[in-house]
């Protein structure tokens, strides 16, 4: 189990992170999501031990992991670290990258372990290629497979997806997970991307000003946000009374609302002024005017400019 106690840390007397606790068990995936600047690159970090906290532990089965001041080479050994500028050797193969840190002792096993990683991350057909030759997208695969390399028990990475196209993201993310999921690595995956959380993520922690804000199981997150800061990081979300949807008695709550949970419908109670229609692929992205607020909802056709609607909650 990973357990990560009140720890506080800031470059300068300005807090960065401030009294995150939390704790993760072995083997699953956890996101950890927020706005730039939220304190997520810091955090993995922090858990890596490249940094000295300020306040609070971290511990790995029942281990401290200690930041500088304890080691000469920074960071823990059952962990690996992936940083968002990769650090492969330019003039190496990707092969010779990979397997950097491989034992020699027996040359066809550590063959046969690069060969199964370069298929994970689908660059079998550049094992030969100088890594300065490699797009940057590539060079991220690269990377990934590096750090897989030994197999650590924990995994940490920041914006592992973020050079690479969704092309090849998806079939990758794939991969990846399963992959750690049938080895039992823990991971640790810090990322703007809400798919990483909504579709692979066992547990989602969302940070916001350097604090945990909430640390819930991805679908309850979701379906469940605790304010509009944690509901717009997955999307466009609507604020809205609920008597503006439909006819209540007593209090009149807020209700937050992503687009898909809107549609038209000529009894409904919110009359809206159609400003854009955004098409989606499989449906348009409406952006509309209530009450001088702008609203979002979806609509499986394009409205006119200036179009009035109702809407009610699909």
């Amino acid at each position: 189990m990973l357990q990560v106690q009140n720890i506080s840390f800031g470059y300068t007397e300005k807090p960065v992170v401030q009294n995150i606790h939390f704790s993760i068990e072995k083997g699953q995936n956890i996101a950890v999501i927020g706005e730039s600047g939220c304190g997520k690159s810091t955090l993995l970090k922090l858990i890596y031990g490249l940094y000295d906290l300020d306040e609070g532990q971290i511990f790995w089965n029942e281990e401290e992991v200690l930041g500088t001041r304890f080691h000469l080479v920074p960071g823990m050994p059952f962990m690996k670290y992936l940083s968002q500028d990769f650090d492969l050797m330019p003039y190496i193969t990707v092969a010779e990258n990979v397997g950097k840190y491989l034992s020699n002792i027996f040359p066809e096993i550590k063959k046969g372990r690069i060969k199964e990683l370069l298929e994970i991350v689908e660059m079998t057909e550049f094992a030969d290629v100088k890594a300065k030759y490699l797009s940057g997208g590539q060079q991220q695969r690269v990377a990934l497979a590096r750090v897989l390399a030994l197999e650590p028990e924990v995994l940490l990475l920041d914006e592992p997806f973020s050079h690479i196209d969704n092309f090849r993201k998806n079939a990758l993310r794939r991969n990846l997970f399963a992959y750690l999921k049938a080895q039992g690595i823990t991971c640790i995956v810090a990322t703007h991307d809400s798919t990483d959380a909504l579709s692979f993520a066992d547990e989602t922690i969302v940070l916001q000003n350097g604090k945990m804000v909430d640390k819930a199981d991805s679908y309850n997150l979701y379906n469940n946000p605790i304010n509009k800061y944690v509901a717009s990081l997955f999307g466009e979300v609507n604020e809205l009374k609920l008597s503006q949807l439909i006819a209540v008695d007593g209090e009149d709550e807020l209700v937050l609302l992503y687009p898909h949970q809107l549609k038209v419908a000529e009894n409904g109670l919110m009359n809206v002024l159609v400003k854009q229609s955004y098409f989606k692929g499989g449906y348009y992205l409406i952006k509309a005017v209530f009450d001088r607020k702008v609203i979002f909802f979806e609509h499986e056709s394009p409205l006119e400019f200036n179009q009035e609607v109702n809407l009610m909650i699909s």
